[in-house]
């Protein structure tokens, strides 16, 4: 079945090219447009529903080129089909011109259509189109209830949304005592749950509903405490995919119960984020998770943040990655006094204030981390082009 959505400000067109095409059995129409979108409203259409194939009209040829260019800019490999209430050689030159190479004309005559659906399913098979899919994905894991995790995901994902042009989502997967809603005297009822339950059909009009926007921050709370209450994994698969398709970076605060979805989401991620405290019980059962996670490949992706740092803290910084065999990559100070003044203001920590200031530093190097995993991976990849060429010439 081909996923498709229809560009047609001619209602009437429209409306009988998605009859005809839903009459094939071979074609879905997610959405059917009566407007030439902008390129704001564009993007989310397409992250919404992530069409192989877009019919569009080509009624005002100069805004069917330019949307041309957007879908094939924001999916490569996204085929397109011209449409018009009839067909002339002009029309056939400026859709050549767009570089479609597909055209339907009135009538939508069955035949016509499977001809066209063929030779669209014939290059999709060799070259699926390529949605985009943020790889920023955090998960902050405590090392047991109460070290502090809530406050250093949400005040690293609004340090993340203050960095230029990065779009965040955070989601409170703690179903069990989930403090984002708490912490942020959020109002919306819908949380979480409902998210995961309309997963299947969620889009660009229904996602605004489910989340809280806080500048360049959206927030998705875990909803009333629900402990008996089970997220079907393949709810949470479709929603973050979702997520994925939408935001720059996404940043998840998990319960520590280490449930299945919470693994699945580790697993997505390209840094899961253990918060202890430097006290015993903190630091023993963070070693527990580590050896867990260990069996789920998870343990190189794993870093330690230490909260609530002292001066005399019973165990040093260098202490601590001796005892879990890992590094810890951020130290947050106990500032007992910023983080309760920001919960009672319902909001985050000041940016302004030396604990907000850590904050930002710690989400600039969360983000040249992964800059700089990009960059190893081109060199590692052109230092095999380099070797291969060198064998070819001495061969």
């Amino acid at each position: 079945m081909l996923t498709a959505i229809v560009i047609c400000p001619d209602e009437e067109i429209g409306h009988r090219l998605e009859t005809a095409l839903e009459a094939t059995g071979v074609v879905s129409v997610e959405r059917t447009l009566n407007r030439y979108p902008n390129a704001v409203d564009l993007v989310r259409i397409m992250r919404a529903h992530t069409p192989e194939v877009v019919f569009l009209s080509f009624e005002a040829v100069e805004q069917a080129h330019e949307l041309v260019k957007l879908l094939e800019a924001e999916a490569d490999g996204i085929q397109i089909v011209a449409v018009h209430r009839t067909c002339d050689a002009r029309l056939l030159r400026e859709t050549m011109r767009a570089g479609v190479r597909e055209f339907l004309s009135e009538p939508f005559e069955r035949d016509t259509l499977m001809e066209a659906l063929r030779s669209v399913h014939t290059v999709l098979q060799r070259k699926p189109p390529a949605h985009h899919a943020t790889n920023q994905i955090f998960t902050f894991l405590p090392s047991k209830a109460g070290v502090g995790t809530s406050t250093i995901a949400l005040n690293t994902s609004a340090a993340l949304a203050r960095r230029a042009n990065t779009q965040v989502l955070l989601s409170d997967f703690d179903l069990t005592s989930g403090m984002i809603r708490f912490m942020l005297k959020l109002q919306n009822e819908f949380s979480l749950i409902e998210a995961a339950e309309h997963a299947h059909e969620m889009d660009e009009t229904l996602w605004p509903q489910m989340i809280t926007s806080i500048g360049a921050l959206d927030v998705l709370h875990a909803g009333r405490l629900s402990p008996n209450l089970r997220i079907d994994t393949d709810q949470i698969r479709l929603l973050v995919d979702f997520m994925r398709r939408n935001y720059k970076a996404i940043t998840f605060d998990l319960s520590g119960n280490l449930e299945r979805y919470s693994i699945e989401l580790m697993q997505l991620s390209k840094r899961v984020i253990m918060v202890c405290t430097p006290e015993i019980p903190s630091l023993h059962l963070a070693r527990q998770k580590l050896l867990f996670l260990r069996d789920f490949d998870l343990h190189s992706r794993v870093g330690v943040v230490l909260n609530r740092s002292q001066k005399k803290a019973v165990f040093s910084h260098e202490q601590v990655e001796e005892l879990l065999g890992i590094q810890v990559i951020k130290t947050f100070p106990n500032d007992y006094n910023g983080v309760n003044h920001a919960m009672r203001d319902g909001g985050c920590i000041s940016p302004s204030s030396a604990m907000g200031k850590v904050f930002d530093q710690f989400a600039q190097e969360l983000l040249d981390r992964e800059t700089a995993e990009q960059r190893n991976k081109k060199r590692k990849f052109l230092e095999r082009f380099v070797v291969t060429s060198q064998d070819l010439i001495k061969a």
